[in-house]
């Protein structure tokens, strides 16, 4: 019996599930979960301090807890998260990494200003808490590397394509054609600049000779519409895949000097190193036999 569309899906399947070195996902989890380690910890103070102010349920977040109850969460979320970035018991504390990780980020912008530039690496380190991230280059035993690890990987860099499109679809669904003449980015970039002048902020420096010349925000709209629509490209994978990555950071370098904000994520380069062959950087540490030891 012959399946309609059988072939497509078997081809599909292959792709998706093509196999990938165990210490290609290892060396993610290492580094994405270092990371995401290190921005806690950056946040550590602001995390813990006292929330006051007005709660506004979002997210996982229904209800307010007690603030002590708080801060024991957000110790365990950086406990956790060293042990996610180590593979230790990996079964067990991968999953409540991701949990804590996702409970205490979103229990912060529950008391103010909901942030969008945490939720890629909140769900990165959700997929590598679902994946067999720690079956090389673990603090604890692991079974023996099966292969299967593609899936994983590919999935890390659909997540990243998806935030992408989505916001360039919403520019399209907000401001329509209109966004590609170059206006409204002129517009917004000119408030945000005035904004921080208002406030005894320092501008952009870049921003305030270049807000003279309208046309040029035309090309720049345009090539932020390419980068955000194009970034499906990056499943081809190769080249093609590092060359929208490489797009995609220059688009975040030139985010951070026209308006000054920030998207550390992908501005530090770590939501594109799914598309990279990471594994290359951490051989020095191949010989490490406690990183290494299959049940």
């Amino acid at each position: 019996m012959v399946v309609p569309g059988g072939t497509a899906v078997t081809r599909l399947s292959a792709w998706w599930f093509a196999p990938a070195p165990a210490e290609r996902l290892a060396a993610l989890r290492i580094a994405i979960g270092a990371y995401a380690l290190i921005y806690t910890l950056s946040r550590f103070h602001a995390l813990i301090t006292t929330y006051t102010g007005s709660f506004a349920a979002v997210g996982v977040v229904r209800t307010m807890v007690p603030s002590s109850l708080a801060i024991v969460l957000v110790i365990a979320t950086v406990v956790l998260l060293a042990l996610f970035t180590l593979g230790w018991q990996y079964w067990l504390t991968a999953p409540l990494a991701a949990a804590a990780l996702l409970w205490t980020l979103t229990y912060r912008n529950a008391w103010g200003q909901v942030f969008h530039v945490e939720n890629l690496l909140v769900l990165h380190v959700i997929a590598l808490a679902a994946a067999p991230a720690a079956d090389a280059w673990a603090a604890s035993r692991q079974r023996e590397p099966k292969g299967s690890y593609g899936w994983a990987i590919k999935l890390l860099v659909a997540l990243t394509v998806a935030t992408y499109v989505l916001a360039g679809v919403a520019k399209l669904r907000l401001s329509g054609g209109a966004w590609l003449d170059g206006h409204q980015l002129r517009n917004q970039i000119a408030i945000d600049n005035a904004r921080k002048l208002l406030l005894g902020e320092s501008p952009a420096r870049l921003a305030l000779p270049l807000l003279e010349h309208p046309a040029w925000f035309t090309a720049v709209s345009i090539a932020t519409l390419c980068v955000e629509l194009g970034a499906p490209l990056a499943l081809i994978g190769g080249r093609v895949g590092r060359v929208w990555a490489l797009a995609a950071w220059l688009f975040h370098v030139g985010v951070y000097a026209l308006m000054h904000i920030v998207f550390p994520y992908p501005l530090f380069g770590v939501a594109f190193l799914p598309l990279l062959q990471l594994e290359r950087w951490f051989r020095p540490f191949a010989g490490m036999r406690a990183w290494r030891r299959p049940v």
